[in-house]
C-alpha cells in the first residue's frame, strides 16, 4: 500500500476501512490528519510481559499464559490464565476482539489494569490476542508509556492507537508546518511532525509533556496573531477623539469627589489619560477587586469627554446596578452642571422618548443605563467615551453594536473579576490592561467562615445580636422559589435538610419563623419588577430593614456601608470568584465584617474539593488568588464567559495551565505583527491559512470584542 498523505480519508489505514471510518466519525476523526492530531488524554506505564506472581493491584500490565478456565456468559464472561508463576482471572463486560477465540488450553496474552476482586487478582476489560497453543506470543514492547485516547463504546482507546501505529507504518506522512523554524528555536520546541509523533509514542513523560506544550503553543501563537492583527487594523484605521487633560480640568474633576484618589487610581487615570490624548481610539480594560474604587477612575474618564463638549455612557448589567451607578454618580455631581441621566427597560414610554429626544440633541451630557442603551432608537449626538462594567456579562455582538453608538469613541471596560494579564488580554480581544491594586483607606476588614448546615441555628442567633445592635445583612440563596422537582420545605424553621436546596422564600420563612423572628426582612431577587427591587435596596440603605434575603441579583453594585453581614446559603453550589463578589458586598465602611459560607452539600467533610475550594476563600480576601484558584477549578469558559468572547476551542493547550507559554506566544505574535503586518515574509506564508482554520467563523467574534 502506498504511503498515505495528511488529507487522505481515515478509511484508507490499514486496518480500519469504510465501516470502521464511521466509528471514528463519531468521534470527529475522518482523515489522518484529524487521527494524528487526537491526542492520549493521558499514558499509562507499560513495562513488557509481567509474570502473574509480580503483578500488583492498580498496575498496567501485560500477562501471557494458558487458558485453564472460560466461565460466565456475555456480559459478565470471564478466563483464567496461569504462566506457571500464578493465576489472574480476565472480566469482561462489553465484548472484546478476540473473546471469541479463546479456548482451552490456548495461549493468551492480555494487557489491563490489575484489580482485587475477594482478594484475587483480575483485569477487567484487558485487551486480548489469542494464540494456538504451541505458537510463541510477539514479544511484549518493553517499558513504555502507552497512550490512552479518547474514545468510544465502539471505538476502543486499543484500537484507536493501533490505527495510529499503522499510520507511521505505512510511512509518515508530512503535515504542514505553521510556526516559523526561528521561533522553534529560540522557544526549544520540535517541528509540528516530530511532536506528533512524540506524543503517541514517548519515551518519557517528559517527552509526552514536551510534545503537548510544542502544539499548545502554536495553537496560542495563531490566536495571538489573530488578535494581534486586529490590534493593528483598529488602530493604523481609525482616529479617535482627542481629549487632553489640563490641570484646570483635572482639579474641576476631582472636586467632585469628596475623597482623595489612591495612588493605583491616579496611575490607572494617567495611563487612560495618555490613550484619549493621542489620537486614536482607547480601548483599555481596568480590572479591580471589589470596592478598589473603579467607579470613581470611570466617572474621572466620563468627565474628561464631558470637559470637552462631549457625551458619555455607562452601562451595567443589571438594572439595579445601572441605578447604584447613577444614585454615585448624583452624589459626586450634586450642583453639577453635567446634565445626567438613566435610561433602563423599566422608563415609561413617555418619558424614554422625552430622554431619547434630549440624548440625540446632545442635550444629555452622561448617560447611565442598562442595555436599553443598545437600543437601535438611542442615538448621540456626539459620544465619545462608553464604559461598560462587568463586560463579560455582555456578548460580543451587543458590544460591538454599542460601539456603533459613536465615531469610534473611546471605550474603557471595567470588571471585578481578578484575571492575570495576558490571560485578560486574549480573553478581552486586544484590549490595554489597567489594574487597580490598591483598595481604598477607611474599610473594615472581612473576616469569612465556612460552617456545616447543622450550625445554622446557632450562626443565625449570633447575627440576630449583631443586627438588633444597629448592623444589616445580606442571606443569600441559590434559587427563588419551590422547585417540585426537590424534597418539600421542613414544616418547621431551621436549617434545609441536606437534600434540598434553599430558596429565598424558604430562608426567610424560617428566619422570621425562627432565629430572626420579630426582625424586619425582606425578599430580592431577579423576579421582582425593577421598581420593587429599587424599593428593597433604598429601605435598607435607609437603614428600614435589619436584612434582605436574596438571589445573586446583589453580586454586583449593591453599596451599603452599614450593611456588614453576608451569609450564602449552599455555598459549595457557588464559584469562588462568584462568592468572592458577593462577599465584597461587605466590608464597604470602617466596621469589620463578617460573610458566613453555609455548607449544605452532601456533607462538607465527605467532598475534600468543595472544603478546599470554601477554605480559599476563609484564607484570603486577595481577588487574583481566588481567581486563580478558580480558573484551576472551573476553567475559563464559566468564569470568564469565553463562549461569548470568540474564543475558539484549544484542543492542546490550556489559558490556565499553560499561562508561561501563552505569554511566550504573545509576545511573539506581536513581534511578528509588528515586524511583518502583513505577514508577506516566506517564514509566515502558513500563518494565515492556519489562523483561519483556527478561529473559523469566531474571527467575526473577535473582531467585535
Amino acid at each position: 500500500m502506498s504511503a498515505l498523505t495528511a488529507d487522505d480519508a481515515i478509511q484508507f489505514v490499514r486496518g480500519v476501512g469504510p465501516r470502521r471510518a464511521e466509528q471514528f466519525a463519531a468521534l470527529g476523526l475522518r482523515s489522518v490528519r484529524d487521527l494524528l492530531e487526537h491526542l492520549p488524554f493521558r499514558y499509562e506505564h507499560d513495562q513488557g510481559f509481567v509474570e502473574i506472581a509480580d503483578l500488583r493491584p492498580e498496575m498496567n500490565a501485560t500477562i501471557r499464559g494458558r487458558v485453564v478456565r472460560i466461565g460466565g456468559r456475555y456480559p459478565g464472561q470471564t478466563a483464567q490464565i496461569d504462566d506457571g508463576t500464578g493465576r489472574c482471572t480476565l472480566r469482561w463486560f462489553q465484548r472484546p476482539q478476540g473473546r471469541d477465540a479463546l479456548y482451552i488450553g490456548a495461549t493468551a496474552v492480555a494487557t489491563g489494569r490489575v484489580k482485587v476482586y475477594s482478594e484475587r487478582l483480575e483485569m477487567v476489560q484487558p485487551a486480548l490476542r489469542v494464540y494456538r497453543p504451541d505458537a510463541t506470543p510477539e514479544p511484549a514492547a518493553g517499558a513504555r508509556l502507552v497512550g490512552v485516547y479518547r474514545a468510544t463504546a465502539e471505538l476502543t482507546s486499543r484500537t484507536i492507537r493501533q490505527a495510529i501505529e499503522q499510520v507511521y507504518q505505512q510511512g509518515a506522512p508530512t503535515t504542514e508546518e505553521f510556526v516559523p523554524t526561528a521561533l522553534l528555536a529560540r522557544r526549544g520546541l520540535p517541528k509540528r511532525d516530530a511532536a506528533l509523533r512524540l506524543a503517541h509514542a514517548p519515551r518519557t513523560e517528559a517527552d509526552a509533556d514536551l510534545a503537548r506544550r510544542r502544539l499548545a503553543y502554536e495553537e496560542f501563537l495563531l490566536l495571538e496573531l489573530a488578535l494581534a492583527l486586529r490590534r493593528r487594523r483598529l488602530l493604523s484605521g481609525e482616529v479617535g477623539c482627542v481629549l487632553p487633560i489640563s490641570p484646570e480640568i483635572d482639579r474641576r474633576i476631582r472636586v467632585r469627589f469628596p475623597f482623595a484618589l489612591t495612588a493605583s487610581q491616579d496611575a490607572v487615570i494617567r495611563e487612560l489619560v495618555a490613550d484619549v490624548g493621542s489620537g486614536r481610539p482607547m480601548t483599555r480594560l481596568l480590572q479591580g477587586d471589589v470596592g478598589s474604587g473603579k467607579t470613581a477612575v470611570a466617572l474621572y474618564a466620563c468627565l474628561l469627554a464631558v470637559a470637552h463638549r462631549h457625551q458619555a455612557a455607562i452601562m451595567a448589567p443589571t438594572e439595579i446596578l445601572a441605578q447604584q451607578h447613577f444614585a454615585g454618580i448624583e452624589r459626586y455631581l450634586r450642583g453639577s452642571r453635567v446634565r445626567r441621566a438613566l435610561l433602563t427597560g423599566a422608563l415609561p414610554r413617555r418619558e424614554r422618548e422625552a430622554l431619547l429626544r434630549g440624548i440625540e440633541r446632545g442635550e444629555v451630557d452622561l448617560v447611565v443605563g442598562t442595555q436599553a442603551l443598545l437600543e437601535h432608537d438611542v442615538s448621540f449626538a456626539s459620544l465619545a467615551m462608553i464604559v461598560v462594567d462587568e463586560q463579560h456579562k455582555f456578548g460580543v455582538v451587543q458590544r460591538a453594536r454599542f460601539r456603533t453608538k459613536g465615531p469610534m469613541p473611546h471605550y474603557l471596560v471595567m470588571t471585578a473579576t481578578p484575571i492575570p494579564r495576558t490571560l485578560a488580554m486574549t480573553v478581552f480581544g486586544d484590549l490595554d490592561v489597567s489594574v487597580i491594586a490598591q483598595p481604598p483607606p477607611g474599610r473594615g476588614q472581612v473576616i469569612t467562615r465556612v460552617v456545616a448546615g447543622r450550625q445554622w441555628e446557632a450562626v443565625m442567633q449570633h447575627v440576630r445580636g449583631r443586627l438588633e445592635a444597629g448592623e444589616q445583612a445580606y442571606v443569600v440563596c441559590p434559587r427563588i422559589g419551590d422547585d417540585p422537582a426537590r424534597a418539600e420545605p421542613a414544616d418547621e424553621p431551621g436549617p434545609a435538610p441536606q437534600h434540598e436546596l434553599t430558596s429565598v422564600r424558604q430562608a426567610l420563612e424560617r428566619l422570621s419563623g425562627g432565629p430572626w423572628r420579630g426582625l424586619k426582612l425582606a425578599l430580592l431577587h431577579g423576579g421582582m419588577p425593577a421598581e420593587e427591587r429599587q424599593a428593597v435596596v433604598s429601605a435598607l440603605a435607609a437603614g428600614a430593614l435589619h436584612a434582605v434575603v436574596s438571589t445573586t441579583v446583589i453580586e454586583v453594585g449593591v453599596d451599603i456601608p452599614n450593611a456588614t453581614i453576608m451569609v450564602v446559603e449552599h455555598a459549595e453550589r457557588f464559584g469562588l470568584s462568584q462568592l468572592h463578589q458577593l462577599r465584597g458586598r461587605v466590608g464597604r465602611g470602617p466596621r469589620d465584617s463578617l460573610c458566613v459560607l453555609v455548607a449544605r452539600g452532601p456533607g462538607l467533610g465527605s467532598d475534600t474539593r468543595a472544603a478546599e475550594r470554601l477554605a480559599v476563600l476563609a484564607r484570603t480576601t486577595d481577588g487574583f488568588r481566588i481567581a486563580e484558584a478558580d480558573l484551576r477549578q472551573r476553567g475559563p469558559g464559566e468564569l470568564l464567559g469565553t463562549r461569548q468572547h470568540g474564543l475558539p476551542v484549544l484542543r492542546f493547550g490550556d489559558l490556565v495551565a499553560d499561562f508561561a507559554l501563552l505569554e511566550q506566544a504573545r509576545d511573539d505574535a506581536f513581534e511578528i505583527v509588528r515586524n511583518d503586518p502583513e505577514l508577506a515574509a516566506p517564514e509566515h506564508a502558513a500563518l494565515p491559512p492556519a489562523i483561519e482554520r483556527l478561529m473559523g467563523e469566531k474571527l467575526s467574534l473577535i473582531d467585535a470584542a
